[in-house]
């Protein structure tokens, strides 16, 4: 007499867990970077060139102003609520009208700057920003990112991108982030945005004085100066 038939198990099997590292791995190769990229293009409209991390063109929509964290920190304040910022490591970079690169060295000079070394400098047209990571990314879901890339940071994650360029001050989507950049008041924006020789004033004046910090000898005595 044959024994009862078995039937096959409707229960499926229990998933393997994700190991947060191949997360990272998924979401850091050319596939993660490419929806960063796709990010801006989409949500901001603004042209990225590939690469891992994807760059973005200065000199079109804006350019930068690239100074020691320290030193763009106290600057914050003379930047329009929706004038974006970022961070990457050490750096700041502030985001800033187009052409403001070409008007910084006279910018200096008219301010009395242009003789003292400071570390300070200006990404504008033939350049390109190291795109910051959108806010929220990488996604913790390892379903795939939605259209804006929302979700927390894993651990694995955020120790597969240490050192990448973030928002400090993200661009909104929707929003012309143009309109809140620092301009010189000769480009017929007076009123409308933060002023470009006020701000460079204050960065030029906060890069000298990050600069004597760091120079200043055992007890704190400034060993040279150049102003």
């Amino acid at each position: 007499m044959a024994g009862p038939v078995s039937t096959p198990s409707t229960v499926p099997l229990p998933r393997r867990p994700v190991e947060p590292g191949a997360t990272a791995a998924r979401w850091t190769g050319a596939r993660g970077w490419r929806e960063v990229r796709r990010w801006y293009e989409r949500e901001l409209g603004w042209a990225a060139v590939p690469g891992r991390p994807p760059r973005l063109p200065t000199g079109v929509r804006f350019d930068v102003l690239d100074v020691p964290a320290e030193a763009g920190a106290g600057a914050l304040r003379h930047l329009a609520p929706g004038s974006p910022v970022a961070l990457r490591g050490d750096r700041m970079q502030l985001l800033v009208a187009a052409g403001s690169a070409e008007e910084l060295p006279g910018l200096l000079e008219w301010l009395e700057w242009g003789a003292v070394t400071l570390d300070l400098r200006a990404l504008g047209a033939g350049d390109a920003l190291e795109a910051p990571l959108p806010p929220g990314w990488p996604p913790s879901s390892t379903e795939g990112p939605s259209r804006g890339l929302p979700g927390a940071r894993s651990r694995g994650l955020s120790q597969c991108l240490e050192g990448a360029a973030v928002w400090l001050r993200p661009p909104e989507p929707g929003r012309e982030a143009g309109a809140s950049l620092p301009a010189m008041p000769a480009m017929g924006r007076a009123g409308h945005a933060p002023d470009l020789v006020r701000l460079v004033d204050t960065v030029a004046a906060c890069c000298h004085r990050v600069r004597l910090r760091r120079a200043a000898g055992p007890a704190g005595r400034v060993v040279r100066s150049d102003r």
